[in-house]
């Protein structure tokens, strides 16, 4: 591949990239419907990805159950109740249902991008603006961190068999990455110290929901969920991480111990 090629590829990482966090950051910004029918949209589409991943010789099936994802988590929010968060496991009942590879592993997985789509939202109205903010730049610190800490210190990798190209330099980076962010919470919004620990945490589950990603895709012998993002991917690629903090921030509030809730 010549340099003028690497580059142009580049250009459209870069350019798709900043789109897609452009339009997550307004959404977040904005909260209320903008936020929930991104989420919608969003779980819509990942769901679709990961039963394409699960039974590639399914594309009805994937389709009607990335349509279920977004039709559930439509109405949960329509009707608010905490009843209806039972809905969050009809996609996953439909595909142990239908012809897959690794149900098991399909079921679970797909609860998890429901709980954090719908988490996501629940965050930002619960939580407000800025722990919403909190949880995304700790994600895109410890991915940014991770990547340039593999590629210029490079070193031991972090998990070989599953992700070949992580490293544990990339890997602790990534903490430090995240850690930095919390850092600047605190100070800036008078958080105990914790949040620094807490935020390291909350990239290394990240990185757990990366890796969890990256096993599924070897799994199937493909290397990107899908080629809805130009230069990146799917969205799985890219939201594979945020669903993995998201649920270590719901399983840590279901155990009782304390959230950050900056000025709350």
């Amino acid at each position: 591949m010549s340099a003028a090629s690497k580059w142009d590829d580049l250009k459209v990482r870069v350019l798709s990239g900043i789109a897609v966090l452009a339009i997550g950051i307004l959404a977040i910004w904005i909260g209320g419907w903008a936020i929930r029918c991104l989420s919608v949209v969003v779980a819509g589409l990942m769901l679709w990805e990961l039963s394409r991943l699960t039974a590639s010789a399914q594309a009805q099936t994937a389709t009607a159950i990335g349509a279920l994802a977004a039709g559930s988590l439509a109405l949960i929010f329509w009707f608010h109740g905490a009843y209806w968060l039972v809905l969050l496991l009809l996609p996953s009942i439909l595909g142990l249902i239908t012809p897959r590879r690794d149900r098991m592993i399909y079921a679970l997985y797909a609860f998890a991008i429901m709980l954090a789509c719908y988490a996501f939202v629940a965050f930002r109205e619960g939580y407000g603006l800025a722990f919403t903010l909190w949880l995304v730049l700790v994600v895109i610190a410890s991915d940014v961190m991770g990547y340039f800490g593999g590629r210029i210190i490079g070193g031991p990798k972090f998990w070989p068999r599953v992700s070949p190209k992580k490293t544990w330099s990339g890997t602790i980076a990534g903490w430090l990455g995240a850690a930095l962010v919390g850092l600047g919470f605190a100070l800036a919004d008078g958080e105990p110290m914790i949040l620094v620990l807490f935020s390291a945490l909350a990239a290394f589950a990240a990185q757990m929901g990366d890796i969890v990603e990256s096993a599924i895709k070897r799994r199937a012998g493909v290397k990107d969920s899908s080629a809805l993002i130009p230069g990146h991917g799917g969205l799985l690629d890219r939201f594979d991480a945020m669903i993995g903090a998201a649920v270590f921030v719901i399983l840590w509030g279901l155990v009782r111990l304390p959230l950050p809730d900056f000025g709350g």
